[in-house]
Order: structure tokens, then C-alpha cells, then sequence
């Protein structure tokens, strides 16, 4: 996931610096159904994290327990919320939408249905930015959490993924 996410903003960051370009033309040509395979990834891992809520380690009730379970709630409901908005927009665009050639929305004539393309036009860009700098702060707290207090929250996170030359971790 962190791969296709790092897909997504680095196409529209090219987007936004380049312009009109071929490499723009293939990396945001890519972006919706890349967004959709995203969303889907979200769905299963937000119903994985439901199925194992007991087994997750707890936040803690102090005040920085208690802004890393807003901060994680922050982040499951902007990944949820974006491409939701990107698919409220398809399907009132009048275009159409197949992601992969997968039809989700035929296309209809009559033109946009303004309350749906509206409030994608007008959140979906700015809330992604938003999701970016959270998980730019989710690193940041890894860091922290890593450096600063010596847990190693990384490790709980990615599991032997993670572990650095010389752990005991088998």
C-alpha cells in the first residue's frame, strides 16, 4: 500500500511541477485506477484490523495514547474518504468508470449531477494533501518512537520486516 501511495502523490506532485507532459500523461493516467485499487486494499485491511482489534496492542490512556489513536483514526478516515469522494465524482461525471476494464459506473447522458461531482472537486485534493501529511507525521513518530524513546514500535508495525543488523529477532 505504501508503494501505491507513493505512486499516487508522486504523480500528482509531477502533475502539479511538470504541467502537460508524456511522463504526467502516464503517472496520472494511472491515478483512478490505482485509487480504486487502493480503496479496495483499505476495505480489507480496515476489516483485518476490526477482526483483530483485541490482539492490538493498546494506545494507552495519556495524552499521547490518546493522539495516536485520533492521529491512526485520522489516517483510516481520510484512506477511506478520498477515493470515496474520486468514486462519488465517476459516478456522477456522466463518463463512466472502469478501473481495469472492470465497468463500476456506465456512462449516461444529461451531463454532471453537480451534487456529485461538487464535493469531490472541492475535498478531493485537499484532503490527499492532508492524508500525505499525516503520514508524513506517522514516519515522523516512528522516528521519535524508534530514537528519541528507544520502543521499537517499527517492529510491532512490520514485524521481522524491520529488524536492523544485529537484533536477537529470528
Amino acid at each position: 500500500m505504501a508503494g501505491l501511495f507513493a505512486w499516487q502523490f508522486a504523480g500528482m506532485g509531477v502533475r502539479l511541477l511538470v504541467g502537460r507532459s508524456p511522463v504526467t500523461a502516464f503517472m496520472v493516467g494511472s491515478h483512478a485506477p490505482m485509487g480504486t485499487l487502493l480503496l479496495l486494499l483499505v476495505l480489507l485491511r480496515g476489516a483485518w484490523g476490526l477482526a483483530n482489534a483485541g490482539r492490538r496492542p493498546p494506545h494507552g490512556g495519556s495524552t499521547v495514547g490518546r493522539l495516536a489513536m485520533l492521529g491512526h483514526a485520522a489516517l483510516y478516515g481520510l484512506m477511506l474518504v478520498v477515493p470515496c469522494l474520486a468514486l462519488l465524482r465517476a459516478a456522477g461525471s456522466g463518463r463512466g468508470f472502469s478501473p481495469f476494464g472492470i465497468p463500476l459506473f456506465a456512462p449516461f447522458s444529461g451531463g454532471p449531477v453537480g451534487w456529485m461531482v461538487a464535493p469531490a472537486n472541492a475535498a478531493h485534493g485537499v484532503l490527499a494533501w492532508t492524508l500525505l501529511a499525516l503520514v508524513a507525521g506517522h514516519v515522523a513518530m516512528v522516528v521519535v518512537h524508534r530514537r528519541l524513546w528507544r520502543d521499537d514500535v517499527l517492529a510491532r508495525m512490520a514485524g521481522p520486516l524491520a529488524a536492523t543488523p544485529g537484533d536477537a529477532r529470528p
